[in-house]
């Protein structure tokens, strides 16, 4: 170790700060740290630490023969058309989580192994926020209105952590998942960071840091069409996108654009094609292979790297607040990766790399923490399967994952690498401090004396349910026995999910009984305190559904008949109180949207605007057969891995219909299923609101 180059007086003042508890200035903290480096980079709070938590993945949900695009002329009710061509082996992965604690699991857990089979990671293009104070709220049409739904409090909490404390606590967040990705991306592997001009000198220090200074390959200049900024200065109009490899071995296979001069083309060989020839060298240089682009990719050089404005067609379809070009991606994924490559984008928004991805061949992993943005995904997803499938090119599968019960025994501090029994007797040692927790959150009192009662709020009594499994119809009979035996009548039952059918099953027996039970999400947001202490934690119901199935022999369909959510993001009362005269908003209170105006009098309007049950449904998909495929996860106990069935089953997506901004009409029956043999099959029927929140239920059908 070099000797530390301290004076005698700074010796002596870092004795003194020290005794008296005071911070050290930075550039004694320096000097203290120096080593054999140039340069030493340091910020408040940086850690060399990362998460190495390997957490299994719950397979949700799986996307394989996707559907027509309905409503085109002279459509046959054929479940899959005979186009296309799905690509079997890998299946690409939408995932639903922090990506934090994603990374970790892929680094760390057994998809590392099926990561490395398909070659590793060659490519990874992230665009994180960089907006400070951004907002990840967007907008809903009902009935011609927008709806403003706000950004979910786990966003908004991942967000504030992320600025708590200015740049330090962005950049430490930002370090920890590089160098995560670092860790999975293969040796020959690339990486692009999309930031701006706030952001974009961190970030290159610190991606330089962790990939090498040697490994830094282009400072991307993305040159846009629309910017602002001060008077006395001059107009922003450019992000930055870093360009840095793993090793010297790196795929690149160039960037090449439009033409800018067609008229200069002005010869056509046998097949066809333009060329002119170079007077310097005599090369044929060919207009369909475009010119090099360098590290400037401007929208003066083609119109396709210009920003979605309201009007274009992909924000028209896709409408997500952070998208960017399909076009800018294909450049970048084109460039740094090759057909059945596996590309992947741990900030994924609106799921415009996987898109990408998808349309030239490549292989891809997609992550996001918010719950719209994985819907979006979902649906754009889908699109791009129909499409490519009704051309006649080939496709893949798609899964959704999360990592369900054990990111929640995450934050809870148990781990998932020890046997199962171990789980179970470390939450029944910490099962009073779980309850407390979640009545916290509830801002319910807790109460004693009765075996599945656990608080108070409002006069009515609170139960909470399990962390790890699902809150079952026998646990609720078990709550209702101890209501109707102490003579009490409103009770509700918090989980963090719920067997299928409980809703009905309360709604037409236990509430005709004299009991008043109410299911309700515990969100995740519960096991952050902040949260907690300022009362941001909501807590929604659980929505119902009704599907009636129509058989004939061997063949069935499903129709959606009804569906009733109470979801609440606003307080009415509250808002016709600060509403301005003149002024109106829309609001989302008790499974209502309504438009609320304030004329220059201070008349109150409102205005309804879901006018059916129908305006509430953006998504749904059947499953004809349910329990056909049963969920099976990697488990890792003591070094081992081990498969382990959690009694669950994968939601294979059969058919599936959803608004698009193209086609915003929601079909409300099935194309006929017909099944190869008669007997008797579990239908799951998965429906996802207009605010992004599933709710699944399942019916049984026999067929002869």
């Amino acid at each position: 170790m070099p000797p530390i180059h301290l004076t005698e007086d700074e010796k002596n003042d870092i004795i003194e700060l020290i005794k008296q508890g005071r911070p050290l200035p930075k550039e004694f903290i320096y000097k203290l740290c120096a080593d054999d480096e140039d340069v030493f980079l340091f910020w408040n709070g940086r850690s060399e630490s990362v998460t190495k938590a390997a957490l299994p993945f719950h397979s949700i949900e799986h996307i394989d023969e996707p559907r027509r695009e309905p409503g085109q002329p002279g459509e046959s009710l054929d479940m899959f058309d005979k186009g296309g061509r799905q690509l079997k082996g890998w299946t690409n992965k939408l995932i639903w989580g922090d990506n934090r604690l994603v990374l970790s699991s892929l680094v760390n857990g057994p998809l590392r192994d099926e990561i490395e089979r398909q070659g590793g990671l060659k490519l990874i293009y992230i665009d994180p926020p960089f907006a400070v104070g951004a907002d990840f709220s967007y907008n809903i049409a009902v009935n011609g209105e927008d709806v403003t739904k706000q950004q979910s409090v786990i966003e908004e909490i991942a967000y504030r952590d992320t600025w708590g404390r200015g740049i330090s606590s962005y950049l430490s967040m930002m370090y920890e998942r590089l160098k995560l990705m670092h860790q999975l991306l293969a040796e020959d592997g690339s990486i692009y960071v999309h930031c701006d001009y706030r952001l974009s000198p961190y970030l290159r220090i610190v991606t330089e840091n962790i990939f090498g200074i040697n490994n830094f390959r282009n400072e991307i200049i993305w040159h846009y069409d629309i910017g602002s900024g001060p008077k006395k200065d001059l107009k922003r109009k450019h992000d930055t996108i870093l360009r840095l490899s793993k090793s010297d071995k790196y795929a690149f296979n160039g960037i090449r654009l439009p033409v800018r001069n067609p008229n200069r083309y002005d010869q056509i060989d046998k097949n066809g094609r333009k060329y002119f020839v170079r007077g310097d060298t005599g090369k044929k240089c060919y207009e369909d292979e475009g010119i090099p682009a360098d590290d400037v990719l401007s929208f003066l050089d083609t119109d396709q790297l210009r920003t979605l404005n309201s009007m274009s067609d992909e924000r028209r379809n896709i409408n997500y607040p952070t998208q960017k070009p399909e076009y800018l991606l294909f450049l970048i994924v084109k460039a740094s990766s090759n057909e059945g490559d596996l590309v992947a984008d741990f900030f994924c928004g609106s799921g415009t790399t996987a898109a990408v991805a998808e349309k030239l061949g490549r292989k891809w992993i997609a992550c996001d923490l918010g719950r719209f943005a994985v819907h979006t995904t979902r649906k754009r997803l889908i699109q791009v399967q129909r499409e490519l499938k009704k051309s006649g090119r080939a496709y893949r599968a798609f899964e959704v994952l999360n990592l369900g019960k054990y990111e929640r025994q995450f934050f809870f501090g148990v781990p998932a690498d020890i046997p199962a029994e171990q789980q179970e007797r470390l939450l029944e040692a910490k099962q009073e401090k779980y309850i407390n927790l979640i009545l916290e959150g509830y801002s319910a009192q807790r109460i004693q004396g009765h075996q599945h009662l656990h608080g108070k709020k409002a006069g009515r009594f609170v139960h909470v349910g399990p962390l790890s499994v699902p809150v079952t119809k026998t646990l609720v009979e078990e709550v209702f026995e101890d209501c109707r035996q102490n003579l009490i009548t409103q009770v509700d039952v918090l989980g963090f999910e719920f067997e299928m059918g409980l809703v009905p099953y309360i709604k037409d027996e236990l509430r005709q009984q004299g009991v008043d039970i109410r299911l309700r999400y515990i969100p995740k947001e519960v096991f952050d305190k902040r949260a907690v202490d300022k009362g941001q934690v909501k807590f929604y119901d659980v929505a119902y559904m009704q599907v009636k199935p129509q058989i004939k022999g061997k063949s069935v369909q499903i129709e959606l008949t009804d569906f009733t959510t109470y979801y609440t993001q606003d307080d009415l009362e509250e808002l016709e109180q600060s509403l301005k005269k003149g002024g109106s908003k829309v609001v989302i209170e008790n499974g209502q949207i309504t438009k609320l105006t304030k004329d220059q009098h201070g008349i109150l309007k409102r205005e309804p605007l879901t006018k059916s049950w129908v305006d509430w449904i953006d998504y749904w998909a059947v499953d004809f057969d349910y329990e056909d495929k049963k969920e099976i996860i990697h488990l890792e106990e003591n070094g081992e891995i081990r498969e382990a069935w959690t009694g669950n089953y994968i939601f294979e997506n059969n058919w599936q219909s959803f608004r698009t901004k193209k086609n915003p009409k929601i079909e409300l029956m099935t194309a006929p299923h017909t099944y190869d043999r008669p007997g008797q099959y579990k239908i799951m029927i998965k429906v996802v609101d207009i605010v992004g929140v599933d709710t699944s239920h399942v019916v049984e059908v026999e067929v002869k």
